[in-house]
């Protein structure tokens, strides 16, 4: 098999320690390999990449394991060409597994050029992406949180969530909090709300006539201040987010012309593509990177599993929320892609087309600098003009109606 990089080496990372074979082809095209363990301190990197210069190596390889991988990176990042390899894509055959032989493997793999390197932006995007990931969570967090909050009230037969559309808005968090305060009366806690709930007074005073212990205000009085601190943490991020975005304000823009990307929706982007397009040959290995087209999955001539599979989990979630979202914006390319699809393929296959079709709306306006032109809600109908008149043609003739046809 043809040899690549005569000089490489391949890590096998681990929390504490990073076991390193480097490999080395000679003059006579022999292989010489030496594999020495090192710690996973600062000290232990720089000794690491004092031995792999010693053997000067050009190209090294480790696994992508947790985050013990980015200390690794960042003291090796400039000294040598570094390959980020999915584990899923490097797994050697089972048996006999050892720190030192999954380092052998990853050597090999990595000289014959058999490992296909995974995306790794630059330091100020990774900065980005984790300001973005991390809002994310606590998102996710403080809904779990109004759920938790949820299930007291009902512990305690107050049907609150019936009756408010947001458990936690003005008029929920007002009547929460005069539940911790002691308060039962139904009337007293219909006038802490802001007087805009849909619901009439007598549903209202049915919906918050409960039991409510000194147990049920103090899981309330913890709840609601996590939520506060959950939706303190958030505010801080998004202003540090927007100092992060700073270089990257114009490109952010650009993205938001596009329907349905909201400046969350861009910042998460480039946070996870990052600016430079030339990474990816084509918007199609953009979106097959991103799991948004179906898999190859083919044996004996028969087609089997074709989902779409996990691909990039941070960027997907947001691009078929904003795929939804723009689904509702009345003449437009992708709202009329979604219609179109929805009734062969049904509304979830639609959507994911439709979040492909950003995802390469985003690939151009990043690789070329340019806005997000659209093609229009009736681009389909100008496009099949022929076939949208036999069909509508026909379409009245079925309902009883003699057509005929003049050019305007």
């Amino acid at each position: 098999m043809e040899v690549f990089y005569p000089r490489c080496a391949g890590l096998d990372v681990h929390k504490d320690t990073v076991v390193a074979c480097a490999r080395v082809v000679d003059d006579h095209n022999r292989v010489h390999l030496e594999v020495r363990s090192f710690e996973a301190t600062v000290q232990g990197l720089v000794a690491l990449s004092d031995f792999l210069r010693t053997h000067m190596c050009t190209h090294v390889a480790m696994e992508a394991t947790g985050v013990y991988w980015k200390p690794v990176w960042h003291v090796l990042e400039g000294s040598f060409e570094l390959v980020l390899a999915n584990a899923a894509h490097i797994r050697n055959v089972p048996g006999r597994k050892t720190d030192v032989n999954d380092a052998t493997w990853i050597a090999e793999l990595l000289a014959h050029g058999l490992i296909r390197s995974s995306l790794v932006p630059p330091q100020h995007i990774q900065e980005l992406r984790d300001l973005t990931r991390t809002r994310k969570q606590l998102v996710r967090q403080v809904a779990r949180t109004t759920l938790r909050l949820q299930k007291t009230l009902e512990d305690a037969n107050i049907k609150l969530s019936s009756v408010v559309s947001d458990t936690v808005g003005a008029s929920g968090r007002a009547i929460i909090q005069a539940l911790i305060d002691g308060e039962t009366d139904p009337q007293r806690l219909i006038a802490r709300t802001t007087g805009r709930l849909k619901a009439s007074d007598e549903r209202l005073a049915e919906a918050l006539r409960g039991r409510v212990t000194e147990h049920h205000r103090f899981m309330l009085r913890l709840h609601l201040d996590q939520l506060d601190a959950i939706k303190k943490g958030i505010a801080q991020l998004e202003a540090r987010m927007g100092d992060a975005l700073q270089p990257f304000r114009e490109q952010a823009a650009a993205l938001t012309t596009i329907p349905g990307v909201s400046d969350l929706v861009a910042q998460t982007i480039i946070a996870e593509v990052g600016l430079d397009m030339s990474r990816f040959p084509s918007h199609r290995h953009l979106i097959s990177w991103a799991g948004l087209c179906p898999q190859m999955n083919e044996s004996a001539g028969k087609r089997r599993n074709s989902r779409v599979r996990k691909g990039a989990p941070w960027l997907k979630t947001v691009l078929v929320q904003a795929a939804w979202a723009c689904t509702r914006t009345k003449d437009t390319y992708l709202r009329a892609q979604y219609l179109r699809l929805k009734g062969r393929r049904g509304p979830k296959k639609a959507v994911v087309a439709v979040a492909a079709s950003i995802l390469t709306a985003a690939y151009y306006v990043l690789r070329d600098g340019v806005k997000y032109r659209d093609l229009g809600g009736d681009y389909f109908a100008k496009r099949d003009k022929d076939r949208t008149v036999r069909r509508l043609t026909h379409r009245l003739q079925s309902l009883g109606y003699e057509v005929q046809l003049k050019a305007a």
